[in-house]
């Protein structure tokens, strides 16, 4: 095997993402596995599902995910690189700890994590992390060994992450019509959190006391620098842009990150800004986020206005991705033979950590989190 290539100590990558139904059945027991603990009334749940009856009860991201699986799956077999790849759900089917058992079960004992979520927080990262104890846990109690999984660095800002969302951004505003496109506001839209989450996410030295967040904005900015600038250089037009969020969730007396994107839609009509194109970065896929609060609702608001308005696309299985994932395992795997590689990232923040710190987007009550620097090895054989 090429140097290049090899991906030892790794036997296996795991995709792990959020899930999603697959039908109209699937919709509150689904909601229920997001929602556990929270005691949320089942009635509630399917009022809050309503989203998803609109697609027939199914989302997208299953699908999604199966494409950058087969994508992840001929990249790997293109380059020469035996790597086995598994797919696991926190919420739905395929469930993180079936997956699991079943690579144990096939014989692999260190496993490489990429998690669909590009940013650093508690929901992108570390309640991943959790997921990932409490499956091991399990392995543990149904007597099958324990394997070792070490989930891959943040990508936010890796060129084959960024690159394709700089093309989508120029694709839409080639999409809009002429006379408005040299004026169009970029929007960068991503998920609303709570500002308490976004102010401690990330590393310690990431917090700020000053209401700018730690490092979810912070990444999420540079990355919105880095795309406005390629598509200046690209077009020779300075588009004014600014991040803006969507799909909130959370109780109405909690502060979470604004603008809404249909609130900024309206600012941006206000002013007299003659387009707008939506670019999704915080999505790594075109998900009920996505479909819904973009293509139908964000869209529904624009056509009210008179707004003309473009959503560009997300990486999803695009080959530039599947390459960056795999250049991540081979980055990974040479950092644990004690190797020095190149770490790709574009931007100003430079290549993300491989282990999280102690105290790195910390929970509300703390819970064992596996792969991170404060991960003991507990529930290890």
């Amino acid at each position: 095997m090429p140097e290049q290539c090899d991906p030892l100590p790794y036997d296996a990558l795991l995709l792990l993402s959020f899930g999603g139904p697959e039908g109209p059945d699937d919709v509150v027991p689904f909601l229920e596995n997001v929602t556990r603990g929270r005691g949320i009334p089942r009635e509630r749940l399917k009022e809050v599902g309503r989203h998803y009856f609109l697609f027939g009860g199914v989302s997208p991201i299953n699908a999604q995910n199966r494409g950058l699986l087969d994508a992840l799956r001929k990249d790997f077999a293109d380059h020469g690189l035996a790597l086995p790849v598994y797919w696991g759900n926190r919420n739905w089917a395929p469930h993180t700890t079936d997956t699991l058992r079943a690579m144990v079960r096939d014989g692999h004992r260190r496993i490489a994590v990429l998690a669909t979520s590009a940013y650093a927080s508690y929901s992108g990262c570390r309640q991943y992390r959790e997921n990932l104890a409490d499956a091991l846990a399990t392995l543990k109690a149904e007597g099958l060994a324990v394997p070792q999984v070490d989930k891959l660095r943040h990508y936010f800002n890796h060129p084959g992450f960024v690159r394709p969302m700089i093309d989508g951004v120029l694709a839409s505003l080639a999409a809009l019509p002429e006379e408005v496109r040299d004026g169009a506001h970029l929007a960068f839209t991503t998920h609303s959190i709570p500002t308490a989450a976004a102010d401690t996410s990330g590393t310690p030295a990431d917090h700020t006391s000053d209401g700018a967040g730690g490092a979810y904005v912070a990444q999420h900015l540079d990355v919105a620098r880095v795309i406005a600038d390629a598509v200046r250089a690209e077009t020779g037009i300075d588009h004014p842009w600014r991040l803006v969020y969507q799909s909130r969730s959370g109780a109405p007396h909690i502060p979470w990150l604004e603008p809404d994107i249909c609130d900024h839609l309206e600012e941006q009509h206000r002013q007299g800004v003659p387009a707008v194109v939506m670019a999704p970065i915080g999505f790594v896929s075109d998900h009920m986020e996505v479909k819904y609060d973009l293509d139908t609702e964000a869209t529904a608001k624009a056509a009210e206005l008179g707004l003309p308005v473009t959503r560009s696309a997300t990486v999803g299985a695009d080959p530039r991705f599947a390459a960056a994932v795999r250049d991540l395992v081979l980055e990974r795997a040479a950092t644990e033979r004690g190797q020095d590689p190149r770490r790709c990232a574009l931007g100003a923040l430079g290549a993300s950590h491989d282990l999280c710190p102690v105290g790195c987007c910390p929970a509300r009550a703390p819970r064992p989190a596996a792969a991170g620097a404060d991960w003991t090895g507990a529930v290890a054989p």
